[in-house]
């Protein structure tokens, strides 16, 4: 339940857009997020991969292959998800969404997620471009 209620609370931050002044160029926390903004639309692709890849697992090489690329669907999914908790656990809707000033400490932090999402939106790209390609062949 609290899964759900957190991708829901993503889902609204997402959704809003703060108005930029002209002269600045987006803030680090709004780079994150369009990151973040970028990739979630690619979830649904990977619900339909991992579908679509689950009816052709089976002992054959070729079975095989796609059983690893239905793990690697699956394990992006799951840092995607891992990564909006831990995200959601460490910044609060004002800096998020209003860009409240961030002390010191979280500003390490958001360094470090920063990384972790570029990790996560390379992930989910990599996995979802392998498994259309054996799903063509």
């Amino acid at each position: 339940m609290r899964t759900v209620a957190f991708i829901l609370f993503l889902a609204i931050i997402s959704s809003c857009k703060q108005e930029k002044k002209i002269a600045e160029g987006p803030s680090q926390m709004e780079e994150v997020m369009a990151i973040h903004d970028e990739v979630m639309p690619k979830m649904g692709t990977l619900s339909k991969l991992v579908a679509e890849l689950k009816e052709k697992v089976d002992s054959t090489d070729t079975g095989k292959e796609y059983e690893m690329a239905m793990k690697d669907l699956q394990e992006a999914n799951k840092s995607m998800m891992d990564w909006m908790m831990g995200f959601g656990n460490r910044f609060d809707s004002d800096e998020i969404l209003e860009g409240k000033e961030l002390s010191p400490e979280k500003q390490v932090w958001l360094n470090e997620e920063e990384e972790k999402v570029k990790e996560v939106a390379k992930k989910i790209n990599t996995s979802i471009a392998k498994a259309e390609v054996l799903i063509k062949e």
